[in-house]
């Protein structure tokens, strides 16, 4: 490709020249091509590529040159010989007579760039090239990329490290590549070549270590292998790109959400020297928007836009504060350098001015913010405070023009405006616990009162709502508990919900009417719940408290599909509903299960089993001397799922839950950590002289029962798990506050982004283990009916697996979240669709080859989707390859009967159904049907048109799960032009076979004797054809009575112009496809003495005509209608070809013409050929090794696996 010009400083260094001219060089690179250029050539090639040298993809290249001069430019390189060659052409021809007539080598040199630079121009715009955000140095890398591992454009590079990697004792130098989907690393050191290529999807754990010889490593470990990697010039950016591209594999694992690039990213400059991609930068930006959203308590849609350092002034203690600000769309947060000092949000909807006051040496380049509640905060020492400034302004310009709820006044005056209450029972739900509560508020009003005290002095002093400044007292105040009325309001705050509230007016009640009256599994299940939720509670023994807890969580079900409803949000939810109202909490409950505790109320309680993971580490690291203990018992799994999913609300009593509660919202899952070691620190020694895990459960149970509120105003409310305990001995009472406190001396070191970390490891084990048990029971669902064993199953299964991940990558026909829904039972979470069962078929199954490989795998899936839903399970997939691996001979030939008798009955149905006769409709996914589950149906639909009820479709299910030993009998007839089809196929399934001839005369054999069979066939019907006459209806149009399903009868084909390779699909309307068309098989007695109008020629004149093979059984090249097709003229030393004459548009297919399977069968036993190849056994051991070495983009991969390294030299 042309090149803009660049000077070369050493023309010959490395490179030998080809063909030169007065002004131009051809030149290859040492090392390239045959004949490699010996020790130095393997020299070159190392080199190139521990320095990423661009001539491992370009090994050509073109330098001008004027005579009297030094120095080259480079105008253009290219892959191979051709492409430079068509370059080097064009100077000769279009420039080189041109440059002559010039005097001046200045003006020749002006010349010739400007003449690549136009042409380059001029290809981009007839090309419609459009400039991108990646530099040209990273492009080099992308072309490498493709190249080195066949992969196509839409696995997208991410960037790529030179690193080291140890196979064995031996380490090689080379370059680690970083995709989307993918790790991959390539070396050549001295001829030896090394590639290796792992999923992310397959990752089970992903750790940076280091040992005394090599300080850095990362290790890669999949279920197969380890890999290591080391000596980075970076490691630490290296590691957190890789754990960010794993994060993302495991999401797809979990809930189909593919990776979408970020399109609004600003622009690099355009001669940027980094090389680093758009995408890159793009998953930079998603993780520091991450981690800003997760410090700040910020909606999950919010981008942070940019930070800076710069300095606070706090009026509470008349200082600046040291720390940094960050800009998003709607807000702007602050944070100081030490984490416990101060923190501020501001939401640019309560912004009223935003002005730069006047700089002085005290106070350099100030900025002042003021908002709606009349605060005002003065930032300093901001680096480039105009720029700031006009980003504030246009952000404030897009909010303004937004309708937004003011949150002004006092909190309680705020909460009380906000949306107005959802339905009539919220408020009177809240006050009426708190006016069951007033009598017994007299013994602790003092604390009570002094709390709220105390609350509003800290407002006074910090402020109050969103805007307050968040500092250490914030937290003392939060530990100490906080009063019963401030609760929900506080709880809002904390949890970052009152943004949603603020942001979203009206949306509650939005879901609340579009989901009342409506049932799904999600709503069942919630009814079932609603009277376990706090039974014990006053609010929830009646019908009011009910209501509101059927209110928010069906509006949360609708609202978000994917979790719905699940066991422990009715508990908590239930809770949030004693201290806010309606909307109030819904939107905490969205804050909670959407981003404070992230996957936890899914189907499979991810998040939960992630966090069960790292308090596991955590208990290692933290009580290490009963660690070993709760292992050998199986306790801690046991208890942090009641503990984390409730947040120990099921466990405790519920006025000291509340407490945990508290905390929880403002300082996040970390206090759950912290409180879950200190209950086992309490009770390290009846822990350790416990002899089971009921003993054990019995311990704890026992101690949380005991943890009690004393400054709580509420009255004790019974535990329902203290009621349901043993009458064992009491443990004495532990206050809640005590044990808050006494956590966070003992395990306050924890620290939120180390808890980040180890939950990225933990998701890795979860997700992958996940995946290996739903592996097993789907291998154990079916291992009983295959011939296949148990390690075959499980190969497939992840061959299965592998292409739905595949085909999420880089494109497919159907919805991903179609074919993957981690909700359905074991069998059914993946499926595929056509497309990706073509790419298995075509290296697994036995009777894959040729040309026709696509048509016929559409024929065989339509075969096995039984469900009609264009989707196969394993189990289907397995039921059709089990058949051609371990099937016998008639079952083989059965399968491939009935695979032709699929388009009549498509046919038939359309007709019938009235769903559209077009082959196309099939084709688009509208319609798939099963023949041996449609055929009772089509009985029933042609008596009676209307729609049946579910109880027939629960019969037609349950007969077609039955099993039951199917009839020869019971098949259908194959009319001729299904059979031509079945002719059609057998031919190309022998197409690549060593015994192709043998095959080749055996079918015709079979072919001619089919042939007679139907003529004879039809002398037998012929009476009951004219007796019956006119008195059969037509299909379509009619109402038929009945439907006999034998014979079959096909529609006259249309001849066309050209033949074509395409499916059979295409074309179902007419029986006969396009290549068969021009097949003249008229009606004819077997006795029939006229001359074959086939063309005979011998073996040795078509050994080698490839073209043979791919064409159809019979032909016929006669233009006169009468001419018939003699079968006994067919001699065993000739071949059936195509004529070359077209067949007039009067030929048609006889229609009466038909077979039964049982005279296929016969038929077929008679050639010992046809019975060889059909009991052939096949060694799936080989396919699916096979399997593993095919790319699906189109070649074979060059490892021995997707998971093992090359080596090759």
């Amino acid at each position: 490709m042309w090149v803009n010009p660049e000077e070369v400083l050493l023309a010959s260094a490395l490179w030998m020249t080809e063909r030169a001219n007065p002004y131009f060089v051809l030149q290859k690179r040492k090392g390239h091509g045959a004949g490699g250029g010996g020790l130095a050539g393997l020299l070159v090639g190392t080199l190139d590529v521990v320095l990423d040298s661009s001539a491992r993809v370009a090994p050509y290249r073109i330098l001008y040159q004027t005579p009297d001069s030094l120095a080259y430019w480079t105008i253009a390189h290219g892959s191979s010989r051709r492409e430079v060659t068509e370059h080097w052409e064009w100077l000769e021809h279009h420039l080189l007579q041109t440059l002559s007539i010039f005097d001046n080598e200045n003006d020749i040199t002006t010349f010739v760039k400007g003449k690549i630079q136009g042409i380059i121009a001029e290809y981009n715009k007839n090309h419609d090239i459009k400039e991108d955000d990646d530099t040209d140095k990273f492009k080099e890398s992308i072309a490498k990329f493709r190249k080195l591992f066949s992969m196509p454009d839409e696995e997208k590079l991410v960037n790529c490290y030179s690193c080291t990697y140890w196979k064995g004792r031996v380490p090689r130098q080379g370059w680690l590549y970083l995709s989307i989907n993918h790790l991959c690393f390539y070396s050549y050191l001295l001829g030896k070549e090394a590639k290796l290529v792992v999923r992310w999807a397959d990752v089970t754990q992903l750790e940076k270590c280091a040992t005394l010889l090599l300080p850095d490593m990362v290790r890669v470990c999949t279920r197969c292998s380890e890999h290591v990697f080391s000596v980075f010039l970076n490691v630490s950016e290296t590691f957190k790109l890789m754990e960010q591209l794993a994060n993302i594999a495991m999401r797809q694992l979990l809930d189909n959400k593919t990776f979408e690039q970020d399109r609004s990213l600003p622009r690099l400059k355009k001669k940027s020297p980094k090389k680093v991609s758009a995408l890159k930068r793009d998953l930079d930006a998603r993780a520091k928007s991450e981690r800003y959203r997760a410090l700040f308590r910020l909606p999950k849609d919010e981008k942070l836009d940019g930070h800076t350092d710069c300095t606070l002034w706090t009026p509470f203690n008349k200082t600046h504060i040291l720390g940094r600000m960050f800009v998003s769309t709607n807000y702007i947060c602050f944070t100081s350098k030490e984490e416990t000092v101060c923190s501020l949000i501001i939401p640019l909807r309560e912004v009223t001015i935003v002005e730069k006051a006047d700089s002085s040496n005290v106070l350099p380049s100030p900025l002042s913010i003021s908002t709606k509640n009349r605060m005002t905060f003065l930032f300093a020492n901001l680096k480039d405070r105009d720029f700031l400034v006009q980003r504030i302004s246009d952000f404030l310009q897009q909010t303004s023009s937004k309708i937004h709820l003011e949150f002004t006044g006092s909190l309680n005056s705020s909460y009380d405006e906000v949306g107005g209450t959802p339905t009539s029972c919220t408020a009177v739900l809240v006050t009426a616990v708190l006016q069951d509560c007033v009598p017994v508020l007299t013994t602790d009003t003092a604390k009570e009162f002094l709390k709220e005290q105390a609350w509003k002095n800290h407002f006074a002093e910090f402020g109050q709502g969103v805007c307050m400044y968040r500092t250490e007292k914030t937290k003392d105040l939060v530990l100490h508990g906080i009063p019963e009325n401030m609760r929900g309001e506080l709880w809002l705050l904390f949890s970052g919900a009152i943004n949603e509230v603020a942001t979203h007016p009206g949306y509650y009640q939005d879901l609340v009417e579009k989901s009342m009256g409506k049932y799904n599994l999600a709503t069942e299940e919630i009814e079932r719940d609603l009277h376990r939720s706090l039974p014990e509670h006053p609010a929830f023994q009646n019908e009011m408290g009910i209501a509101a807890l059927r209110r928010v969580l069906t509006a949360y079900a609708f609202r978000n599909p994917n979790i719905g409803y699940c066991q422990a949000m009715n508990i908590v939810t239930s809770v949030l509903l004693l201290y806010a109202k309606e909307e109030e909490a819904f939107w905490l409950l969205v804050a909670l299960c959407e981003r404070m505790l992230p996957d936890y109320y899914n189907t499979r309680v991810v998040g939960a089993l992630v966090d069960q993971g790292v308090f596991e580490e955590l208990a290692r690291v933290h009580v290490p001397q009963l660690y070993d203990c709760m292992q050998d018992l199986g306790v801690i799994s046991t208890i942090s799922l009641s503990w984390f999913l409730t947040l120990f609300l099921s466990v405790m009593p519920f006025e000291s839950a509340v407490v945990v509660v508290d905390c929880f919202f403002y300082e996040g899952i970390k206090v759950i950590f912290q409180l879950a070691l200190s209950v086992l620190n309490a009770n390290v020694h009846q822990l350790l002289s416990c002899k089971d895990d009921g003993e054990a459960m019995t311990v704890l149970g026992r101690y949380l029962d005991s943890v009690t509120n004393k400054d709580s105003p509420l009255p004790p409310i019974p535990h329902l798990h203290s009621l349901l305990a043993d009458d064992g001995e009491r443990h004495p009472e532990v206050d809640i506050l005590k044990l808050v406190h006494g956590s966070y001396e003992k395990f306050g070191s924890i620290r939120a982004d180390v808890i980040e970390q180890m939950r990225f490891k933990q998701r890795l084990k979860v997700i992958q283990t996940i995946e290996d048990t739903t592996k097993r029971n789907v291998v154990r669902t079916i291992v009983t009916e295959t011939a296949f064993s148990i390690d075959e199953l499980e190969e497939l299964y992840s061959l299965f697996k592998a292409e739905h991940l595949t085909s999420c990558y880089w494109g497919s026909t159907s919805s991903p979240t179609d074919r993957h829904d981690p909700s359905l039972p074991y069998l059914d979470q993946y499926r595929m669709d056509l497309e990706q069962f073509k790419g298995l078929f075509g290296v697994l199954f036995p009777w894959a080859g040729g040309v026709h490989s696509d048509s016929l795998a559409l024929r065989f899936f339509r075969l096995l989707d039984q469900n009609a839903d264009a989707l196969i399970n394993f189990r289907e997939f397995i039921a059709g390859l089990g058949v051609l691996c371990h099937g016998d001979l008639t079952e083989k030939l059965k399968l491939l009967y009935k695979m032709h008798l699929l388009n009549i009955l498509f046919h038939l149905v359309c007709e019938t159904l009235s769903l559209g006769a077009t082959a196309g409709t099939w084709q688009a996914g509208v319609l798939f049907f099963n023949p041996l589950f449609f055929v009772p149906f089509l009985m029933t639909a042609v008596k009676r048109v209307q729609t049946p009820d579910y109880r027939t479709y629960l019969r037609l299910w349950n007969q077609e799960t039955r099993s039951t030993s199917e009839n020869m009998k019971d098949l259908p007839k194959l009319s001729q032009g299904q059979f031509i089809e079945l002719c059609k196929t057998l031919y190309n399934m022998f197409s690549e076979d060593p015994n192709e001839q043998e095959l080749y005369h055996a079918t015709a054999t079979v072919t001619s004797l089919l042939l007679e069979m139907g003529e004879v066939g039809k002398l037998f019907c012929s009476t009951c054809s004219k007796e019956d006459g006119d008195e059969r209806p037509p299909l379509h149009g009619t109402k038929q009575q009945g439907l006999q399903p034998e014979p079959f009868h096909a529609s006259a084909g249309q001849p066309r112009d050209e033949p074509r390779d395409e499916p059979p699909d295409a074309a179902e309307t007419s029986t006969v496809s396009a290549p068969m068309e021009d097949i003249k098989l008229e009606d004819s007695s077997p006795k029939d003495n006229g001359t074959s109008s086939a063309m005979l020629i011998s073996d040795d004149e078509t050994k080698d005509d490839t073209s043979v093979s791919s064409y159809s059984v019979l032909s016929a090249g006669s233009h006169e209608l009468d001419d018939k097709l003699q079968c006994e003229d067919i001699m065993e030393d000739t071949v059936l070809v195509r004529s070359s004459e077209p067949l007039p548009h009067s030929a048609s297919v006889d229609k009466d013409w038909a077979i039964t399977f049982e005279q296929f069968l016969a038929s077929v036993l008679t050639e010992h050929a046809l019975v060889r190849y059909f009991e052939k056994p096949v060694d799936i051991a080989a396919c699916i090794a096979n399997a593993k070495n095919v790319r699906k983009v189109g070649e074979a991969h060059v490892s021995v696996s997707d998971y093992e390294i090359s080596l090759s030299g």
